[in-house]
């Protein structure tokens, strides 16, 4: 279950990036991750930019591998959408694809002037399990 403070929490970091992606993931807490897109590392969208793309990479990458681990292994991979859309691109599906991790995806919009909303993707096949408004992030 994500919480009103947890998604607080994102909302902070998504915010603080813009307008840049934010990216991170949730353990037994918000981890939130640096977004290495500008650095072209993404594996199929390499020429995005950081403002419609993400990627976590090295030490960040390994900790989120290494939490399966774990006792509190991650549970939920999160990044912000900065046109205000929480929707998960085909980009996003086929990334998430590839890399296999058993986590559900959450995503934020956000925009210039705020938070927008949020929509929770459930793991393997992408469907939408939950999805908050703009207000319950803030």
């Amino acid at each position: 279950m994500i919480t009103a403070e947890v998604l607080r929490a994102i909302g902070v970091h998504a915010q603080a990036c813009f307008p840049a992606e934010c990216c991170g993931y949730i353990t037994d807490r918000v981890v939130p991750c640096t977004n290495r897109q500008a650095e072209g590392q993404h594996p199929t969208a390499p020429a995005r930019g950081a403002d419609t793309g993400f990627v976590i990479s090295g030490t960040e990458l390994l900790a989120f591998a290494k939490s399966f681990q774990t006792a509190a292994p991650a549970r939920v991979l999160y990044h912000s959408h900065t046109n205000g859309r929480a929707y998960f691109s085909e980009v996003d599906r086929e990334v998430a694809s590839g890399a296999g991790y058993p986590v559900d995806h959450l995503v934020i919009g956000v925009t210039a002037t705020g938070l927008t909303e949020a929509a929770l993707f459930r793991s393997g096949d992408f469907v939408e399990i939950a999805r908050w408004p703009g207000e319950v992030l803030r």
